[in-house]
């Protein structure tokens, strides 16, 4: 087995300097006391992240140059296994009780990769198709009321540079398929094409209540412009409800997705911004530089909303539980990172170490467990049951 004993309990937002927000007391409305006792004893989901369908793995399952289509079917497959099994003893929320059922897929983004020449990478077009095919038809995980478990999903910063351009060459130069698929999955319309999408206007940004938390799904990461929309969402939010972002940067985030400082602010292959977030960069004018400004105002957004009481990102394509402390170490933001099943740091090289996460929330006590699944752990026996790894436990009071 490849548990381990790597719990532990991660606290509030802990802010090293007084708040400046005042925190106001919200009375018990008759409807949400009624909410609360008919809700769930426990919120089950799947965390995962970082398809990137269009490229191949070096070796999945004995063969070489799989593609990405195959190994996310295959992981997709375990996780229709996950009813019935059983959590381990590890202390956590259901701890040594059976999966009966799983309400919510997370997915952090990066569903088609860039679409780069270099590396013959097919269209967004053709990698939705994929990704549909293997997440929203053959995933048929079903959550306490028998229906099939809700996708909720944000993009990753290769589906918007195929939607807006990138500064290496691609084919065709744009193809926004991906992202209007993905505004058409979350917001439940069908308006959207790659045809009439647009970047500027289509931003996907949403909120959900579950089990009594306030889910942000957002683009990219909470820059300037992303804040803007969070903070006018909070506003209808008790400060004693907790928040959770899902989003696909790191809250570290990395400096080449903002936009360009320089000259006509362009995507260019001099610059090599890719112009993913809207906020052009403060901090300096090279895309391997620092984005400390950035982040500072990321943590004073924290430090006004006490009640965020954790992140969830992809991109880093690592499996990992730690706490974001911010550039200058005055914030204490429990954050989860998840393994791409393409380019994991980890699991590119060892493939037994695939993993994405299965989050279990205590509606009543607002404890949230995260733990590794690890799928692939006997690759010549893909019907091998999964495995438990790492877990942490998040108090959200």
């Amino acid at each position: 087995m490849l548990m381990k004993k790597a719990s532990m309990i991660l606290r509030n937002v802990c802010i090293a300097l007084p708040l400046m927000a005042t925190i106001a007391t919200t009375g018990c409305k008759k409807e949400d006391k009624a909410a609360e006792d008919n809700m769930p004893a426990t919120i089950q989901f799947i965390f995962t992240s970082d398809a990137h369908y269009g490229i191949t793995r070096a070796a999945f399952q004995g063969k070489t140059k799989v593609d990405a289509h195959v190994v996310n079917a295959a992981m997709v497959a375990q996780m229709n296994t996950l009813p019935g099994v059983t959590l381990p003893g590890d202390g956590g929320v259901n701890a040594g009780q059976k999966i009966n059922s799983v309400d919510y897929i997370f997915e952090a983004g990066d569903i088609a990769n860039r679409m780069e020449t270099s590396a013959s990478v097919q269209t967004a077009a053709a990698s939705w198709e994929q990704f549909k095919i293997d997440y929203l038809q053959n995933l048929t995980v079903k959550n306490s009321k028998g229906k099939n478990a809700e996708m909720l999903m944000v993009p990753g910063n290769h589906d918007v540079s195929n939607t807006i351009g990138y500064y290496a060459t691609m084919s065709p130069l744009t193809d926004a398929s991906s992202m209007a698929a993905i505004y058409n999955q979350v917001f439940n319309t069908t308006t959207k094409t790659a045809a009439n999408y647009s970047y500027k206007n289509d931003r996907i940004n949403y909120s959900r209540e579950i089990g009594g938390v306030h889910f942000c799904f957002i683009q990219m990461w909470p820059d300037s412009s992303v804040r803007v929309w969070m903070e006018k969402d909070l506003q209808n939010v008790a400060t004693t409800t907790p928040v959770i972002i899902v989003a696909h940067d790191q809250p570290a985030v990395v400096t080449n997705h903002f936009t360009n400082p320089n000259g006509d602010h362009s995507i260019n292959t001099t610059d090599k911004f890719d112009n993913v977030l809207d906020e052009v960069l403060k901090s300096g004018t090279t895309a391997t530089g620092s984005d400390i400004t950035e982040q500072r105002g990321f943590v004073a957004f924290l430090k006004k909303h006490p009640n965020i009481k954790a992140y969830l990102h992809g991109h880093v394509h690592e499996s990992k539980y730690y706490t974001y402390t911010g550039p200058d170490n005055d914030v204490s933001l429990p954050t989860a990172g998840a393994d791409s099943p393409m380019k994991g740091v980890v699991s590119s090289t060892d493939e037994t170490k695939l993993t994405f996460h299965f989050g279990t929330l205590d509606t009543k006590t607002k404890q949230l467990t995260l733990r590794e699944c690890y799928w692939n752990t006997n690759p010549s026996n893909p019907a091998a049951p999964v495995q438990w790894g790492n877990m942490v436990t998040i108090s959200l009071k």
